[in-house]
């Protein structure tokens, strides 16, 4: 069987990345809703990335039938975005050292099992496109993939702050996932920078 391709514009691809579109964008909506009725900031964090994921997969989904170079032009983009969800979480950092109250334990373990859920969906969906089409279908694998350990570690926290009553379990969720994000930039970038080069020289 041959792999997907960008050239076929209804392919399983072409279906998948919009379905993981829609999903990530729904689940968005759940968890920063969540996030901000409980103050938590590896939620807030984590919807961002939501909304980063729906973001990258709408782009790729646009992105069918373009020429290689303009696909790397777009990876090294998506690279820029998938460092948004870091950006946020210094945002949420700094306001919930403000006022540092740890979240509902009960719910930010509850919506971390959600949006594991929904993650663990998309990542199984890409998996087995995450070696074709370079550096496009890589973001969003990465994304998904780092998403599902990061709501392991979301569920985990909510235990640990019923027991600790502490806002700390909440905000070392955040930085984990701020730190995961940026390696996903990184990745995504180098393969991006790797696949306009090698676009741009003569056959």
């Amino acid at each position: 069987m041959m792999p997907p391709s960008f050239s076929e514009p209804r392919t399983a691809l072409h279906r998948a990345v919009r379905l993981v579109a829609l999903l990530n964008l729904a689940y968005f909506g759940v968890e920063f809703a969540v996030a901000l009725a409980i103050g938590s900031v590896s939620l807030f964090a984590d919807s961002v990335d939501f909304l980063e994921d729906a973001s990258v997969n709408l782009l790729i989904f646009l992105a069918l039938g373009w020429t290689p170079a303009a696909r790397a032009r777009l990876g090294m983009g998506l690279a820029g975005i998938l460092l948004l969800p870091a950006l946020a979480f210094l945002w949420a950092l700094w306001r919930k050292l403000q006022v540092p109250l740890p979240p509902a334990p009960l719910a930010l373990s509850a919506t971390g099992l959600g949006a594991l859920g929904v993650n663990l969906a998309c990542a199984g969906m890409l998996a087995r496109y995450r070696h074709h089409a370079g550096s496009l279908t890589r973001a969003a694998f990465l994304s998904a993939r780092n998403d599902a350990f990061a709501n392991v570690a979301i569920i985990a926290a909510g235990g640990l702050t019923a027991w600790t009553r502490s806002v700390w379990p909440d905000v070392a969720v955040g930085l984990a996932i701020a730190a995961m994000n940026a390696d996903a930039a990184r990745e995504v970038w180098e393969a991006a920078r790797g696949e306009h080069r090698a676009a741009r020289e003569p056959s």
